[in-house]
């Protein structure tokens, strides 16, 4: 017998368990017949960590503490950098693999969810290695081994054939970029000794691009690139930058849309040299920062300040129990001074999908 969602698999009661466990998730995104998309594995920065830096990090890029999770299921902070869900979670959703995406690390992970997918991401990480070094959080290349480590364990789980299967065809997420433009260059001003900006883009497009051709010859193919957002309208870059009416800080916001068009580039150079690949610059920068400007058109009432705190420069362990909260999140755009409400991520990802999705298959 062969079972529905994974014609290639021989029936056996543990593999029944794990495919039974997708089967059951209603995909809200339509693939075509004959497309599969059997896992979602993340990559990157605090946008998409589901709790990876709680475990053995020593590193102030964490959020493992109330208020944290607030609208998580059992409200539970599980380290994901929100009230709620983050795109990690509702691209695997979306795609109807699962609820959650777990995260790699996660000492309570189960073996049945490795066939499915996982996440590597690590808040603080990007795409410099000092950026990750600064933030104690996991490289670029610490990021490349777990995945090694994952292979190694799937074919354990699965045998060799069904893991290429999967890694062929699973959509790979990469999300850096954000903690590199917004902390190491324009914050700390370290890389400013050495590069102007336009000059340290094309280091991290450097690094980049060796990160994307490790994950190909790995064995991906569907490679989902995430542009860095509009990092000047975030709140804590406009009470940092913006003076003292928090103004959208301009010149962050050109540096990244500079930053952006170099990466479309290269992901194009990328598909051009790298056979059979489907590596996608997706846009996040323009559909956030209409969100965020226009917040009223979308049925928000602050669009300038975190929930948590004043909502001016709360983040992690600034925002935590003993920080006052708004009285509403479903009203705010971000929920702390960096990152967006659960509810902005999924229009977000469903938006993103709805416009990108075919491209990969």
């Amino acid at each position: 017998m062969k079972l529905p969602c994974f014609p290639h698999l021989p029936s056996s009661l543990f593999r029944l368990i794990i495919l039974v466990s997708v089967c059951k998730t209603r995909a809200v995104v339509k693939l075509p017949g004959n497309v599969s998309v059997p896992a979602v594995l993340v990559f990157g920065d605090s946008i998409v960590d589901t709790g990876n830096n709680n475990n053995n990090l020593v590193t102030t890029a964490r959020c493992n503490f109330p208020p944290y999770g607030k609208d998580f299921k059992g409200s539970k902070p599980t380290g994901r950098f929100s009230n709620g869900k983050v795109p990690s979670d509702f691209i695997a959703e979306e795609l109807g693999i699962k609820e959650f995406l777990p995260a790699y690390l996660d000492p309570n992970l189960q073996a049945e969810e490795l066939a499915t997918g996982v996440c590597f991401a690590s808040g603080g990480a990007g795409y410099d290695p000092f950026t990750s070094v600064s933030a104690s959080a996991i490289s670029l290349s610490g990021q490349l081994d777990l995945l090694k480590e994952y292979i190694g364990k799937l074919r354990g789980l699965v045998g060799e054939d069904r893991t290429n299967f999967i890694i062929a065809n699973s959509l790979f997420v990469v999300v850096f970029g954000s903690n590199d433009i917004s902390n190491t260059y324009f914050l700390s001003r370290v890389r400013q000794l050495q590069y102007d900006f336009p000059a340290y883009a094309d280091f991290l497009l450097h690094s980049a691009s060796n990160f994307f051709k490790e994950l190909y010859g790995l064995g991906a193919r569907r490679i989902a690139v995430f542009s860095a957002p509009p990092l000047g309208c975030l709140p804590s870059q406009r009470t940092l930058a913006g003076g003292k009416e928090r103004k959208i800080v301009v010149k962050i916001n050109e540096a990244v849309q500079l930053f952006n068009t170099k990466l479309s580039k290269q992901l194009n150079s990328l598909n051009h040299n790298l056979p059979h690949s489907r590596i996608v610059y997706v846009d996040v920068y323009n559909p956030l920062f209409d969100i965020i400007v226009n917040y009223k058109k979308y049925g928000y009432k602050v669009g300038d300040k975190g929930c948590c705190g004043t909502g001016f420069i709360e983040v992690v362990f600034l925002c935590n129990r003993f920080t006052p909260l708004c009285s509403n999140d479903l009203d705010y755009v971000f929920w702390d001074s960096f990152h967006p409400t659960e509810t902005v991520y999924r229009k977000l990802i469903t938006s993103l999908l709805g416009k990108y999705l075919d491209k990969f298959l």
